[in-house]
């Protein structure tokens, strides 16, 4: 199935571009989200006349996710938790419990932004956590995993 990208999109292309992607992806995903339309002859045209309107939004978004950025770079961010003896944490922490406490401190931050490329953390110490806020835009944060 063939596409037009109405935003950039990581790993796959940039606005405008002409892709093509398996069909559940396009039609279950890309459409639907309005990520893409198909690339019919209809479309291309109507593409190109919202083209510049599509780019200012893009731009937008962009700019947006780098003022967010600039005010969570370097930031550190504590998480207490009831371990055992030897470290190691009862239970786990994930995306969603970091996003949860960024929330609190202040910083939007959705948990499909936060990266754990090894997984869930489940042992006490400090971590690097990268907050991918836009495709081009990724901050790394510090947490401190402490016991209870």
């Amino acid at each position: 199935m063939e596409v037009i990208l109405l935003e950039n999109i990581g790993k796959l292309g940039k606005l405008g571009d002409k892709v093509a992607v398996k069909g559940g992806y396009g039609r279950n995903y890309l459409v639907p989200q309005g990520k893409a339309v198909a690339a019919t002859a209809a479309n291309v045209t109507k593409f190109e006349e919202r083209r510049a309107e599509l780019e200012a939004a893009a731009a937008a978004k962009l700019a947006e996710a780098q003022e967010r950025g600039e005010t969570l770079n370097e930031a550190h961010l504590t998480m207490v938790s009831k371990a055992g003896e030897e470290g190691k944490l009862f239970g786990s922490i994930g995306t969603r419990d970091i996003a949860d406490a960024l929330t609190e401190t202040g910083h939007a931050v959705d948990k499909s932004e936060v990266r754990l490329p090894e997984g869930t953390i489940r042992h006490i110490g400090e971590y690097a956590v990268d907050l991918q806020l836009h495709p081009e835009v990724t901050v790394t944060i510090t947490l401190t995993v402490a016991a209870e």
